[in-house]
C-alpha cells in the first residue's frame, strides 16, 4: 500500500509525559542561560470533557555560541495539566456534567498554572503579582497572550474556557488568540519536536507539506498541511465519527461484567484491551490487503457472519472511491450482530468481532490516506513529496491503528 512511503508516521494525542518531564528535568538550566526573546502564553482547552491548562513558552532564536553550538529546546513547556469530568455513569460524555467538571476545576489550574510562570527576565518586563494563602506576593513574567479553543466542541464547554480566557485577556490588558481544536492537533507534533533539544535554527518536524489523520470521538478528518495556518480537508465523515463508532461497537461487544466495573468511559480503549489483552505483550499479527479488491472483500468467520466495508457495497458502487469516511454501518452491523444472538455469546466470538470491527475500520482510513497520497502525486506540480503522515487524536493511541 502507498502508505508504506510515508518515510515519517507520527502518531500523536498531545504533549506525552515524557517532554513534560524532560521540561522540569531543564527548568533549572533554562535560568543559566543567556535572555532570549520570546513569546509566553497561557493556554486553555475545555472543548469536550478535559479541563487543561498549559503555560508555553516559545523562543525567538538560540543564543550563538562562538565555542560550540547550542543544542537546546526552541519551547518550553512551563506548566500543563488536565482533570477529566466522570461520565461513567453515563456510559459517555454528558455536556452538563463535562461542563460542571469546567467550572469545577479550571480556576484551581489557572492559579497552579500561575505560579510556574517563569520570573521577569529583565527590570522592564511586565509583571503580574502571585498571592498565595500564607506566602509574600511573588512577582512573574506576563504573559505576552491567552490562547483558548475556540471550537469545535461543545458549546457549554467550550463558553467556560472562553469566558475565562477573556477576563484575563481585559484583566491582563493583552491580546487573545483563539485556537481551531483540529488545528491545533495537525499541528501538535511540531509543538513536540520544538520541546526537543536540537542545533541552532533547525526547523520543527515535520516539515510542510504533511497528511494529517485526526481521528476522536468527535471527528475524523484527512488535512492536507502546507503551512502553519494553511490546512485543506480532504476528507471527513458523512456520519458519525471513528471514535463514536468504536465506543458504541464496544458497548455491544464487551461482556457486562467489564462494563460495569471498569468505570471508564473510553470504551474503544476496553476493547483493545478485549482483543488484544496487554498481559499477552499485545500480539496483532496483522498483513495488509495487497490489492484493493482484497480490502473491499467481505470476510466470513466461522460464526456465520462478517462485516461489510463502508462505502464498498452501495448499490451503484460509486462510494467505494469517494473521499469521505463513514461508520454508521459497521456499527449497525456489530450490534445486529449481537441481538441475533441467543444465550451466552462466548469471549472468544467477542475478541473477533471486536478485531473485525478494528480491522475494517482502520483499513476505511488506511483506504482513503492512500487515494489522497495517489491523486497528490499525479496531480502535484510541487518539487516536495508528501512523506510525512501525522495521526491525532484519541483513537491514535490505538495500537492496532498503527501496526
Amino acid at each position: 500500500m502507498l502508505i508504506s512511503k510515508c518515510r515519517h508516521l507520527i502518531c500523536s494525542r498531545g504533549v506525552s509525559a515524557q517532554y513534560r518531564l524532560h521540561q522540569r528535568q531543564s527548568s533549572s538550566a533554562l535560568l543559566t542561560r543567556p535572555t532570549r526573546r520570546s513569546l509566553l502564553t497561557l493556554a486553555i482547552e475545555t472543548s469536550c470533557d478535559d479541563t487543561s491548562v498549559a503555560i508555553l513558552e516559545k523562543y525567538d532564536s538560540s543564543p550563538q555560541s562562538s565555542v560550540q553550538p547550542s543544542f537546546r529546546p526552541s519551547a518550553c513547556l512551563h506548566f500543563n495539566e488536565k482533570v477529566t469530568a466522570d461520565n461513567s455513569q453515563f456510559r459517555g460524555v454528558h455536556p452538563l456534567v463535562s461542563l460542571d467538571s469546567h467550572q469545577t476545576n479550571l480556576g484551581e489550574l489557572v492559579n497552579k498554572a500561575l505560579i510556574t510562570l517563569p520570573a521577569p527576565s529583565e527590570p522592564a518586563s511586565p509583571v503580574i503579582t502571585i498571592r498565595l494563602p500564607g506566602h509574600a506576593p511573588i512577582l512573574k513574567r506576563k504573559p505576552d497572550f491567552i490562547s483558548v479553543t475556540r471550537g469545535p466542541g461543545m458549546r457549554s464547554s467550550l463558553s467556560t474556557g472562553i469566558d475565562t480566557a477573556k477576563g484575563l485577556a481585559v484583566a491582563w490588558q493583552i491580546p487573545l488568540v483563539g485556537v481551531n481544536h483540529m488545528q491545533a492537533h495537525a499541528l501538535t507534533p511540531r509543538l513536540v519536536s520544538a520541546l526537543e533539544p536540537t542545533a541552532p535554527s533547525t526547523p520543527a518536524q515535520p516539515s510542510f507539506p504533511f497528511l494529517s489523520l485526526l481521528v476522536s470521538g468527535g471527528h475524523t478528518l484527512l488535512v492536507h498541511s502546507q503551512s502553519l495556518t494553511t490546512h485543506r480537508i480532504l476528507a471527513k465523515t458523512s456520519n458519525i465519527a471513528i471514535g463514536d463508532a468504536l465506543d458504541k461497537i464496544a458497548r455491544s461487544v464487551l461482556p457486562s461484567d467489564i462494563l460495569s466495573t471498569s468505570g471508564e468511559i473510553m470504551y474503544g480503549r476496553l476493547l483493545e484491551d478485549l482483543v488484544f489483552p496487554p498481559e499477552k505483550d499485545r500480539q496483532y499479527a496483522y498483513s495488509a490487503p495487497l490489492r484493493r479488491a482484497d480490502e473491499l472483500e467481505r470476510k466470513m468467520t466461522r460464526w456465520g457472519w462478517g462485516l461489510g466495508i463502508p462505502l464498498a457495497e452501495t448499490r451503484s458502487g460509486s462510494k467505494s472511491k469517494s473521499m469521505e469516511f463513514s461508520f454508521t454501518g459497521l456499527e449497525t452491523s456489530c450490534r445486529r450482530i449481537m441481538s441475533n444472538k441467543s444465550g451466552e455469546i462466548d469471549v472468544e466470538e467477542r475478541r473477533e468481532l471486536g478485531k473485525e470491527a478494528m480491522r475494517v475500520a482502520f483499513e476505511h482510513l488506511a483506504s482513503r490516506v492512500v487515494m489522497a497520497l495517489q491523486t497528490m502525486k499525479t496531480n502535484s506540480t510541487s518539487k516536495k513529496e508528501i512523506d510525512t503522515l501525522v495521526i491525532s487524536g484519541g483513537v491514535a493511541s490505538n495500537g492496532f491503528l498503527k501496526t
